[in-house]
């Protein structure tokens, strides 16, 4: 069976972790299916945005799986760790918006899973947190970069030294998720989040999401230069012309991706 589900629903593509009986974690074979199934969707001009999450009403993801940690030999440990950090930030570089829908807990790396995502919705819940202190090391797939760019550096000093679990509310109110629904709206939260970003231009919103992402990187000059970039590209596309010849005749441009 496979451990990573992919479903394909108009511009959007739905990856689901299918491993509800350990809680969605990552063993080293489910990274392997995530890192294909990332490598294609970044290379895909048919698809303009992504949901992520996990099967079943109790995980987004619990992390690694600890089953197979216990098995591994010292430098197999240290391969899915380096791996894990890859496959997120090939994550995070996907040109598409992502959307982490996350149903029931997200700890270790299941919270750094959905840290590397663009945006994130929750049920009423979950549980998050970076809890790798409490297992005798830290967290290793982007935690300790990605956490302080949200929520500030001695905010996440407390989250991670303290290993401390958040709630659904509480995530909301750190900038975490954008909003809480039950279980039964949480895949209809996620669709309706990206349809607002699809009804616009495929180009734009890759070229938007670029410049964004860039700005905690660099420097102001230099992001001002990034932006100056991606504008340019947009100048190009075919869809500049169709939003610009759809306001002539007052009408709602239809966008090719072009």
């Amino acid at each position: 069976m496979e451990s990573v589900l992919v479903e394909y629903k108009e511009s959007l593509a739905y990856v689901t972790i299918n491993r509800p009986d350990v809680l969605n974690c990552f063993d080293y074979q489910t990274l392997k299916e995530m890192d294909d199934i990332v490598s294609r969707l970044a290379m895909s001009s048919e698809i303009h945005a992504i949901v992520f999450t996990g099967a079943g009403e109790k995980a987004f993801s619990a992390g690694a799986d600890l089953k197979e940690r216990k098995t591994l030999t010292l430098e197999e440990t240290r391969r899915n760790v380096a791996f894990i950090q890859r496959v997120f930030q090939a994550i995070a570089e996907l040109p598409q918006p992502t959307i982490a829908a996350v149903n029931g807990f997200a700890l270790g790396g299941g919270f750094e899973w959905m840290l590397a995502c663009d945006f994130a919705v929750c049920t009423e819940n979950a549980v998050l947190g970076l809890t790798e202190t409490s297992w005798g090391i830290i967290p290793g797939a982007g935690g300790t970069q990605r956490l302080p760019r949200v929520v500030g550096e001695m905010k996440a000093k407390e989250l991670i030294l303290t290993a401390k679990r958040l709630d659904a509310m509480e995530a909301k109110e750190l900038g975490l998720v954008l909003s809480v629904v039950s279980q039964k709206q949480l895949m209809d939260e996620a669709r309706e989040l990206a349809m607002a970003m699809l009804k616009n231009a495929p180009i734009a919103l890759r070229q938007a999401n670029y410049a964004i992402k860039q700005a905690g990187n660099v420097d102001l000059q230099t992001g001002l230069a990034l932006e100056a970039k991606a504008y340019e590209l947009t100048l190009q596309s075919e869809d500049r012309k169709e939003a610009l010849l759809a306001f002539s005749e007052k009408r709602k441009p239809v966008f090719s991706g072009n």
